[in-house]
């Protein structure tokens, strides 16, 4: 009797979470279990989904606040990126004044750089970045 009572609750909780309709205990199991195939076939495409967005990131945003520029770069790849910038940096005549960086599951930085002599268009800066990341990302697939 124990045992059945047992049984009784478990199929109502499989029919509750499922949402399932029948009153049958195998079309409630049938129920459940295509309820958790749809589940697998959606956590697989989340993480599709994820892996298309890390292989595809780079983003470069550059703002301008007086003699100061915002600069935000987010890519893939990140070996030997950050020393690649700050290079670039030195070239433009801009000093980094502040930097964030993180490596766990992609390239990001966030800087702050000031121009030690005449200003610089925000724009030529982004494309700079952008060539570092491209000369970067195309030496790391020839290596």
């Amino acid at each position: 009797m124990q045992r059945r009572m047992a049984l009784r609750r478990k199929l109502h909780i499989l029919k509750t979470l499922t949402n399932s309709k029948s009153v049958k205990k195998s079309s409630i199991i049938m129920d459940a279990f295509l309820y958790i195939y749809k589940l697998k076939l959606q956590v697989e495409a989340i993480q599709r989904e994820y892996q298309y967005l890390i292989n595809h990131i780079q983003e470069v945003k550059v703002e301008k606040d007086g003699t100061r520029y915002v600069v935000r770069v987010t890519c893939k790849n990140g070996q030997d990126l950050l020393v690649s910038i700050i290079e670039a940096f030195e070239e433009m005549n801009l000093n980094v004044l502040e930097a964030r960086v993180t490596t766990k599951h992609f390239f990001g930085m966030e800087a702050i750089a000031e121009a030690k002599g005449q200003d610089i268009d925000s724009r030529i800066l982004t494309q700079t970045i952008l060539n570092v990341i491209q000369r970067s990302t195309g030496n790391g697939a020839n290596n």
